[in-house]
């Protein structure tokens, strides 16, 4: 039984869809999964596990930020032998290329967070999504209009003071800001297992377009679809 999740060993499947936001994770699991029982409550943190088409899956909130998926990512990986872990988050657009609502598969997570200089001594890791999971995301989003494939920033700061740093970013091909995914796929790595994330574009720094918290947490079906799809095709959700 881990410190920050609290599940017994077998509660939680080998894959697990990761949310920030632990009512997304509760609206996840009532409405995609069957047979849904909670294995954890701990500091409001929801987790679930039941069986999408006959595969296993569990849904754990994460929190908002690095450190606190790092923790989520850490004891699963570490103490439950998860797998794969998909996020399935909210981002913030960054280009006209995205429109609300749609939806993105990151397949490289850039960042200003200082945890993987402190990790890899000054040097830049680059943090990349597992490129089973990635293909099988492409290849289950088919020809949906708008899903993208490309980069995103995870930022460290929500308020950020000096949002004009982003604009370099944003020329070299990132498409969308959240806060999350550079430490799931770093931490991934270093555990030799599986991580993507995909995101629904919430609200749009460009555009001022935005959802309403309810939205976030209940409409953002299609990507929730898709991360199904893509954990159970790769064959990581049967123990």
């Amino acid at each position: 039984m881990s410190t920050h999740i609290g599940a017994r060993p077998g509660e939680i499947a080998p894959l697990v869809l990761m949310p920030g936001d632990p009512l997304r994770a509760k609206w996840i699991a009532e409405t995609f999964l069957d047979d849904a029982e909670c294995y954890t409550e701990v500091r409001g943190m929801l987790g679930f596990t039941g069986t999408w088409r006959g595969h296993p899956v569990s849904v754990q909130g994460s929190g908002m930020g690095q450190p606190s998926l790092a923790i989520c990512a850490t004891e699963l990986f570490r103490e439950y032998d998860v797998q794969s872990v998909v996020r399935v988050g909210s981002a913030g657009g960054l280009t006209d290329k995205v429109a609300i609502r749609d939806v993105i598969i990151a397949s490289g997570a850039c960042t200003d967070s200082s945890m993987n200089r402190i990790r890899f001594d000054g040097l830049d890791y680059a943090p990349v999504a597992d490129f089973g999971l990635l293909s099988a995301a492409v290849s289950a989003a088919g020809d949906r209009s708008n899903v993208h494939v490309g980069l995103i920033f995870s930022g460290d700061s929500f308020y950020s003071p000096r949002p004009e740093l982003l604009g370099p970013m944003v020329q070299h091909g990132c498409l969308a800001i959240e806060m999350e995914a550079s430490a799931l796929y770093t931490i991934a790595a270093g555990h030799g297992r599986k991580a993507l994330c995909i995101c629904t574009v919430s609200d749009h720094i460009v555009t001022g377009e935005e959802t309403t918290a309810a939205e976030r947490e209940q409409t953002f079906g299609d990507m929730v679809e898709i991360a199904l799809a893509a954990g159970t095709a790769s064959g990581t959700s049967i123990s």
